[in-house]
């Protein structure tokens, strides 16, 4: 007789406490492998498969597509044990639990295995889908099953139903009276718009939250200047004419901003508001604004303090189409100590960047253009871009801010400043 063990949602890490079933990846009747991906979810972070740690057959799934699930809800019940005997054999290699936490994206080591429909060796071993429940917020008196069940049908709350029998016993006329009575319409405030609505929910309201936090717990000021960039653009230029993997503006930048860090790392902190404490970090794990089809994300480029240019550039490009696919793992969202964001790819000059929480400051890059220049005091035509710098004044005071942003933008005017930093 196959045991039949229930499945349930796994805590996915960075405090998500829910997931929106995108799609499923078995049927009931398949057989799953231990460490094989069941289900695709989506977080408030990322898309995600989620790997049952179960081998054996799917005898029920918890939730059809665009269902939002709580951390721990039930996903699906697996039967392990003996099946048909053409199967037993594969099933007694995968009947087990992998006992790898599922923290995160998955365990290591998924075994991917030919899906196969098998049927228990009993019908009893595949327990039927449980009835919905009723919506009620507590204990309801003994009421019949046949008046729970005309309830539960047009969708009653058995609370919110006076019963005309002894003790207030709900009767089964109570119930189609309550059928016949229109539910009222919800009450809607005067000055509420009309217009279309669209919850905040997943990366929409990760990021509005995240957003909200950082207005309301960070004390910033923004500091910006215009530097001319033209000989940045030379040396890019000259980099990929000799060869090699090409060089990017946001790696030529990212690697500029490890210096400027490495410098001033004031900025490469947080705040511990319990123990009242700047901590300084050791590490530069720098984020970089990627705009995607699912919204706005922030992937970390991880110990970019110990990357090179070519290096940072590979893993940028990694990271990127990694959001663009929707692929980015949780672990590859968090944990950021400094972000670069170049909104000049949106074709606007400036702007005022809101801190990512709980990081210490963002640099905004604007676009490169050209524009009048005083060069060597002639006016000329040079290509020029604003930078701005927003900063938690918690971490340290302008001075810095602004030692921080002169010299990125004297890296940016003069390239051969990094050449002491390589």
């Amino acid at each position: 007789m196959p045991k039949v063990l229930e499945f349930k949602l796994p805590d996915l890490g960075e405090g998500l406490t829910e997931a929106e079933i995108v799609r499923w990846l078995v049927a009931v009747g398949d057989v799953v492998a231990v460490d094989q991906p069941v289900v695709e979810v989506e977080t408030a972070k990322a898309m995600v498969e989620v790997p049952c740690p179960y081998g054996g057959v799917v005898t029920a799934r918890f939730g059809e597509e665009g269902t939002e699930l709580p951390v721990g809800a039930p996903l699906l019940t697996v039967a392990v044990g003996p099946v048909h005997e053409e199967d037993a054999t594969e099933e007694a290699e995968s009947s087990e639990y992998s006992g790898n936490v599922l923290v995160g994206y998955g365990t290591a080591a998924a075994t991917t295995r030919r899906r196969s429909r098998v049927r228990p060796t009993t019908p009893a071993a595949v327990p039927a889908a449980p009835p919905a429940p009723l919506k009620t917020a507590g204990p309801v008196p003994v009421i019949s099953p046949l008046v729970r069940r005309l309830a539960r049908e047009h969708g009653l709350d058995l609370r919110e139903l006076r019963g005309s029998g002894p003790e207030g016993l709900i009767l089964r006329a109570d119930v189609e009276s309550a059928m016949r009575t229109p539910a009222p319409a919800p009450a809607t405030p005067a000055s509420a718009p009309a217009g279309e609505r669209i919850a905040l929910k997943r990366i929409r309201g990760a990021v509005a939250d995240k957003l909200s936090r950082s207005r309301t717990e960070i004390p910033d000021a923004t500091c910006w200047v215009d530097a001319d960039a033209t000989e940045l653009m030379a040396a890019r230029a000259a980099m990929n004419a000799a060869g090699g993997p090409k060089v990017s503006v946001l790696a030529l930048l990212a690697r500029i901003c490890t210096a400027a860090l490495a410098r001033f790392p004031e900025l490469n902190s947080t705040v511990d508001l319990a123990a009242r404490e700047i901590v300084r970090l050791p590490e530069v794990h720098l984020g970089f604004a990627a705009q995607t089809e699912r919204g706005l994300v922030v992937p970390v480029v991880r110990d970019a303090h110990t990357r090179n240019v070519d290096s940072l550039g590979a893993e940028l490009a990694r990271l990127t189409e990694a959001a663009r696919t929707g692929t980015l793992t949780p672990a590859q969202l968090t944990g950021g100590t400094f972000t670069l964001n170049n909104y000049g790819v949106f074709g606007v000059d400036g702007s005022t960047p809101i801190i990512n929480h709980p990081e210490a400051a963002m640099l905004g890059v604007g676009r490169i253009i050209p524009k009048p220049w005083v060069y060597e005091g002639e006016l000329a035509v040079r290509q020029v871009v604003q930078l701005s710098l927003t900063f938690d004044h918690r971490v340290c005071d302008g001075g810095t801010a602004g030692g921080f942003l002169r010299y990125v933008a004297d890296c940016v005017e003069h390239p051969a400043v990094l050449l002491r930093t390589l």
